[in-house]
């Protein structure tokens, strides 16, 4: 039974409800979709107990405002930098709160990264799709209605668990990472480049442009030039898969990439960097170095063991008292003739 509801009042676009991903039917052309940043859609479940793997809003550049109906419930929103505030009032980038019927939480682009996620205390009660409430929107799988959410949708929300109550900052240290530095594990395919490309593609700074979006990360910089012919028989595509096509511009693949590919890879980012990589904003200059299949591993091992502890909350001590937040409140304690 569904106890209380979040009501979308406005979003630039780009918000989709994304679970951990709808894997194991890769073979069938089916990608997993999920996360862009996947260790902040965990810490902002881990927050209120959930599951890290529970169904999120993932929310983009384009932000969202939203209200509660029927019922509070409890969120965690965790990821970039973005501004996020309740009926006017600033909160924390990373925060837990209790979003109360009439209350409007706004949350919008900051001064740093692409994504956030919104989880609530108890369940987004929507149908799940091979498994998945994962929204793959150009095959119109999961979430609401395979698509993206816009103005006027209700989010049902069951098992309502009182969690946070007055606002908290989220401490996640794992969540603050430079997202210039991005760690490859080379190949599957590098054996394509001549080795002097290979130097130059780890030795030059490599620009984020402005046209990626949930399916890849487009990158600027000199062109690389293949060993010979730069098609290859179309073979599975994981996430943070690094084609080089013919024009020699290098593309990342994403959480809504293609199944499969004809172009070489000439490198993989390590499962550890995919989401700050997804974090990085148009004009942000990345540095790529090349590591070893067991620094990859330590590295998702560090990640997991982190969010195997429990997330801190800590409590948010207002220091600004507008106008506007005294006039709501009734401070006048009794009259005495």
């Amino acid at each position: 039974m569904t106890d209380a509801r979040l009501r979308i009042l406005a979003t630039g676009g780009g918000a989709t409800l994304q679970d951990s991903g709808r894997h194991g039917f890769m073979r069938y052309g089916i990608t997993p979709a999920g996360p862009m940043d996947p260790l902040a859609h965990a810490t902002s479940n881990r927050a209120l107990d959930n599951p890290g793997g529970a169904t999120a809003i993932e929310i983009s550049l384009g932000g969202l405002s939203m209200a509660a109906e029927q019922a509070p419930v409890d969120v965690a929103i965790a990821g970039g930098s973005f501004r996020i505030d309740l009926d006017g009032r600033p909160l924390p980038g990373a925060t837990a709160l209790t979003v109360r019927p009439g209350a409007v939480l706004t949350i919008r682009a900051g001064r740093s990264g692409a994504w956030c996620y919104l989880a609530v205390a108890g369940r987004i009660d929507v149908a799940g799709t091979l498994g998945s409430t994962a929204t793959h929107t150009r095959s119109g799988f999961g979430g609401l209605e395979g698509r993206a959410l816009r103005p006027g949708d209700v989010i049902p929300v069951a098992q309502v668990r009182a969690r946070v109550g007055d606002p908290a900052r989220i401490e996640a240290p794992w969540l603050e990472r430079p997202v210039e530095r991005i760690r490859v594990v080379l190949g599957p395919q590098a054996d394509y480049f001549p080795q002097t490309e290979i130097e130059a593609f780890l030795a030059q700074p490599w620009t984020v442009t402005a046209r990626g979006d949930r399916m890849a990360c487009f990158l600027s910089g000199p062109k690389l030039k293949h060993a010979g012919d730069f098609n290859i028989v179309s073979d599975g595509i994981a996430m943070g898969a690094i084609q080089v096509p013919g024009d020699g511009s290098p593309i990342i693949l994403m959480a809504d990439r293609q199944p499969t590919g004809g172009y070489p890879k000439i490198a993989t980012v390590i499962g550890a960097d995919l989401g700050r990589l997804a974090q990085a904003q148009a004009g942000t200059v990345l540095h790529i170095f090349a590591v070893s299949v067991e620094d990859a591993v330590a590295a998702r091992r560090a990640e997991r063991d982190a969010l195997a502890k429990a997330v801190g909350l800590t409590p948010v001590i207002r220091t600004e008292f507008s106008s506007e937040y005294l006039l709501g409140l009734n401070l006048i304690d009794g009259v005495v003739g």
